[in-house]
């Protein structure tokens, strides 16, 4: 009898320990990033009654007789399946579809697949319930190249700054009236930015050749920049068929046009395009239909792209520059990390060590911005886990009561 009460009462401590794992389960249901836990249990040794026998010639074999002591707990580990996906609607929620962590930290890292993202007052990327400063790479200043085979360290974004983008092609559009007489001109005014952003303006003269005496109209035209105070200069020719569609041109001087103080003077390169010219009847209409420069714009808002998690800055004038990425780290027992705080985990003893690298490579997960990870609690299966607990810790309870209850039937039976 006494025997049967220790089984019973290790069994109270199993349901018990089971009711503990459900409780959290249940409390982190609404948790993002939360990945559930589950039990298992083990049976305790067993008593040897008698070991059996093997089989003879005469006689069959015994299977050996064993009484159980009780259960055991196996082990509790985090079920790392899949959580839902849900859509923030914030550029700086990120979500993982698939294996790997965020990193967070750089000495005693933390790795979580909760990343809810912020800039702190030092510009620093962090996750916004533990302060944690995120992992990952900083783009190289010149080259603007992020080389994801370096460590990773803090992503520091610097926000209060402009950009600027010097003019480096000019297409010219609209029509040069066939109808202009030898030597006649048509004038247009033509912007362009230098390296710091500043607006400079020139004109280009369109000048149209005559052969012969008296001369006669050709199809080539000469051009020629200049500007007031001058300093712009630039010419060469322009050739086009009986259709009037250009069918070549050439620069006969380097096209020169200053820049603002302390900028790049000249500004060079620039390529002017004239192959959406025509040479029509109609009117003139030459103009500039298009420049790739950008005035000096400030920083609007800080972009994370979606699968490789890169960083950019968007610009007001239009602009972007990529300044960073999200690293992520993967494992290949993430059932072997450690549970921390902030819905984190430690590397353990048995999960390996952590490989780390960019989203969407080396078998990491891509990353879903503007998404966070549900908790993937299945309340219903927590729920059934309950009762199964409950149901089991009562049974056990009761087996308790009725080897008293034996135990009372010896004791009565000395009256």
């Amino acid at each position: 009898m006494i025997r049967s009460m220790f089984t019973a009462i290790s069994s109270l401590s199993l349901q018990q320990k089971y009711l503990d794992v459900v409780s959290n389960n249940l409390a982190n249901a609404n948790t993002m990033g939360f990945k559930a836990s589950r039990v298992l249990s083990q049976d305790q040794f067993s008593q040897m009654m008698s070991p059996g026998s093997a089989p003879t010639a005469t006689q069959g074999g015994v299977n050996p007789t064993q009484v159980g002591l009780g259960v055991n707990l196996g082990y509790i580990s985090a079920n790392f399946t899949q959580g839902v996906l849900q859509s923030t609607g914030r550029n700086m929620d990120l979500g993982v579809q698939g294996d790997g962590f965020f990193i967070y930290g750089n000495t005693n890292r933390r790795y979580s697949r909760e990343g809810s993202m912020s800039l702190d007052a030092e510009g620093n990327l962090v996750n916004s319930a533990s302060g944690l400063r995120t992992q990952g790479w900083m783009a190289d200043p010149t080259t603007g190249l992020i080389d994801t085979d370096l460590p990773v360290d803090d992503i520091n974004i610097v926000t209060d700054k402009t950009l600027a983008q010097a003019t480096t092609n000019v297409i010219l559009g609209g029509n040069l009236s066939a109808s202009t007489a030898v030597a006649g001109t048509n004038t247009i005014s033509m912007g362009v930015y230098d390296s710091l952003g500043s607006l400079r303006t020139a004109s280009v003269t369109f000048t149209r050749q005559g052969a012969g005496a008296p001369p006669v109209a050709t199809n080539v035209w000469d051009w020629a920049i200049s500007s007031t105070p001058a300093g712009a200069s630039g010419s060469g020719t322009v050739t086009f068929d009986a259709d009037g569609q250009v069918t070549g041109s050439t620069i006969g001087a380097a096209i020169t046009i200053p820049g603002s103080a302390g900028s790049t003077s000249p500004i060079n390169p620039i390529a002017i395009d004239f192959t959406k010219l025509t040479q029509l009847t109609a009117a003139n209409s030459a103009a500039v239909t298009s420049q790739d420069g950008l005035p000096a714009g400030n920083v609007t808002d800080v972009y994370i792209s979606p699968n490789d998690g890169i960083i950019s800055l968007m610009y007001s004038n239009g602009m972007s520059e990529q300044v960073g990425q999200v690293a992520l780290a993967r494992f290949s027992n993430p059932t072997g990390l450690i549970k921390g705080d902030d819905t984190s985990f430690l590397a353990g003893l048995n999960s390996g060590v952590p490989q780390i690298g960019a989203a969407s490579t080396g078998g990491r997960g891509a990353i879903a911005a503007s998404y966070l990870e549900a908790s993937n609690v299945d309340m219903a299966q927590e729920f059934t886990n309950m009762i199964l607990a409950q149901r089991g810790f009562q049974a056990s309870s009761r087996v308790i009561t009725t080897s008293d209850e034996i135990l009372q039937e010896l004791v009565n039976l000395k009256r």
